[in-house]
């Protein structure tokens, strides 16, 4: 643990983060609805005082909880004096490669000319604490960092799949677009396949249950929840319709197949249908179903694509309208 005096810069957190092209919009996305982060960056860091932990995203590499912020070097170097650790804990200083470049050579000389300041054991590899230097146009911070847990990388093998089933990254997206929450909030993945969503949001800690229309997809989701050691009986099996228990929010991935669409008035009504599960929803489909939402009472508040090659995804994050006339 450190301890530091009141010239903390209270409440503020840097968070360092990378995503590839493919998944811009739906990094950004994610970030703007568990950070806050209202515009594309065209930086991998992001300042804010919204507190989560970042293993939560596939997309966060590190927080950073800021200590203390200069307009200069030497006033930091000031500051970091005032910082002690823990009787015979370690540490060291890291420069983030995502401030304002330096050399290597600069770096390290950074580094040193930081960790000189402080009170404590210096140690490179497996240190107890490592803390954050990062030069910005702003000036200069300095903060404790902890690095991401890469949970979803876990989940990826899990012992049934389909081919082009949700990717256990884009799943835990989608769930935290969700639930930025997470605490005390219920979600339905009324047709859940082999249980991706589930997986991810069970992992987070988040009360959701599944279904599906396909006996094999249930008892695929069922193995793998069983396998990471969650509740199999979380799954149902049947038409998503005939659903009627309430949650808070619904991730529905519109049913497909690569030969053929879903037909519109099967769009239609699970839609209509979902909107008497949640009231909020992340939709997902390989087809542009703006004209279907707006009709099944669905306002939406954001979409973006993802892709794997020529196979695209169109995410929508909707909400229920309230007093419309709903198509049955």
């Amino acid at each position: 643990m450190i301890i530091h005096n009141k010239n903390r810069t209270s409440d503020t957190f840097l968070y360092t983060f990378a995503c590839h092209e493919s998944e811009q919009a739906l990094c950004h996305l994610e970030l703007k609805r568990l950070l806050g982060m209202q515009e594309a960056l065209d930086h991998s860091f992001y300042i804010t005082n919204h507190c989560i932990d970042p293993s939560r995203s596939p997309f966060l590499n590190m927080r950073v909880d800021v200590l203390f912020s200069a307009p200069g070097l030497d006033e930091l170097l000031v500051l970091a004096e005032s910082i002690e650790l823990e009787e015979g804990s370690t540490f060291k200083v890291l420069y983030l490669k995502e401030g304002i470049p330096y050399t290597y050579d600069e770096q390290r000389t950074l580094e040193r000319s930081v960790g000189s300041r402080i009170k404590g054991t210096a140690r490179m590899k497996k240190p107890d604490v490592t803390l954050g230097l990062i030069h910005l146009e702003s000036g200069w911070m300095l903060g404790r960092c902890h690095e991401a847990e890469s949970v979803w990388l876990n989940h990826k093998n899990k012992p049934h799949n389909y081919s082009t089933g949700l990717s256990s990254r884009v799943a835990r997206a989608l769930v935290n677009i969700a639930a930025p929450e997470a605490t005390g909030v219920t979600m339905i993945d009324p047709c859940c396949g082999m249980g991706n969503v589930l997986i991810e949001a069970l992992s987070m800690g988040i009360s959701i249950r599944g279904n599906d229309i396909n006996p094999l997809a249930v008892q695929g989701a069922r193995k793998n929840l069983r396998h990471y050691g969650y509740d199999d009986t979380l799954v149902t099996l049947g038409d998503m319709t005939h659903l009627a228990e309430k949650a808070d929010r619904a991730i529905l991935d519109l049913p497909y197949n690569v030969c053929s669409v879903l037909p519109v008035e099967e769009q239609l009504q699970l839609l209509n249908h979902l909107g008497k599960l949640a009231g909020e929803a992340v939709i997902v489909s390989t087809q542009p179903i703006a004209e279907q939402l707006r009709q099944t009472g669905w306002r939406i508040e954001d979409h973006v694509t993802t892709s794997k090659g020529s196979f695209v995804r169109e995410i929508w994050y909707c909400k229920r309208q309230t007093g419309n006339h709903l198509r049955e």
